[in-house]
């Protein structure tokens, strides 16, 4: 008789930070408030995420697989596989092989294109990792891409002023690649007037949805990773695309209002300590609209 699991269970294949609130540091407490249990797949591990200087970083590429083969052994169950940001070209076949090991009815896999933002890729991203990204989102049933990270995958040039014919365009080539779900994050409105929104297009129903943002001057790095925790987690409670992305886009939304405020080094990320319990609060106004 097969061991019933009481609760959702999801990989998560991230790097982990000692300073700074950034992938592992806030996809499992995230998740975790979200009453699902996080099996941690580290892709390497820093003193601090790469906006403070002089940080150490340890790759932990051959360290992969033989934790992914002690899972195997262990008969290790997921309802979710969810992949951050990938060291080296390697490590993104050893996830996609991961998804292929793993595989099972219902199973949720998301993948965030970890690879630039504002237009230029990350230190450690190389052309070869892009390449190998591609065939990454293939893979999956939602990818979460900034504008860079989906110009990037489609081969286009980075372009912040795109229209709605364009970024529609786009989602639907991302989609075509594999993943049924696309969001596309902290997409500048057209009229250049500090508006961001997260638009998203759902294969099935093929439709649009689109979540306005609203804009504070405040930059703090992590956010990403939360937006996509706070969504992933939402879809595996049953949430649909347009709510879990609005449950998604309030949580980061207050994240930032609640952190701005005080004298603090935004390099630390959002104050996610105060905010966790608004996780469980009932939800918002809905602001998602038909895009």
């Amino acid at each position: 008789m097969p061991v019933q699991i009481p609760v959702k269970q999801i990989a998560a294949v991230h790097d982990l930070s000692g300073c700074g609130r950034t992938s592992l540091s806030v996809v499992i407490p995230i998740l975790s408030t979200l009453g699902i249990k996080v099996c941690s797949l580290p892709t390497a591990v820093l003193s601090s995420h790469s906006r403070y200087e002089g940080y150490h970083f340890v790759d932990l590429t051959d360290h992969l697989q033989p934790t992914i083969d002690h899972w195997k052994k262990l008969g290790m169950s997921f309802d979710a596989i969810y992949s951050g940001f990938l060291g080296s070209h390697r490590q993104i076949q050893i996830v996609s092989d991961m998804i292929d090991a793993f595989k099972k009815d219902h199973q949720l896999v998301v993948v965030d294109p970890v690879l630039g933002d504002n237009g230029i890729t990350y230190k450690t991203i190389s052309k070869e990792m892009v390449a190998q990204m591609k065939s990454l989102v293939r893979k999956a049933d939602i990818i979460t891409p900034n504008l860079t990270e989906a110009s990037l995958l489609l081969d286009k040039t980075y372009n912040p002023c795109i229209d709605e014919k364009e970024i529609k365009e786009q989602m639907l080539q991302l989609s075509d690649m594999g993943p049924g779900k696309v969001v596309i994050t902290s997409v500048p409105d057209a009229s250049g007037a500090n508006k961001y929104s997260v638009l998203a297009y759902n294969k099935n129903g093929n439709r649009f949805w689109k979540v306005p943002i609203d804009y504070i001057p405040a930059d703090f790095p992590g956010t990403g990773d939360c937006f996509t925790s706070v969504l992933t987690g939402a879809l595996l409670q049953g949430d649909s695309l347009p709510i879990a992305l609005d449950r998604a886009v309030h949580f980061i939304s207050y994240g930032v209002r609640a952190t701005y405020g005080y004298n603090y080094n935004p390099n630390e990320g959002i104050l996610l300590e105060r905010i966790l319990n608004r996780l469980n609060f009932p939800m918002p106004v809905s602001s998602y609209e038909i895009y």
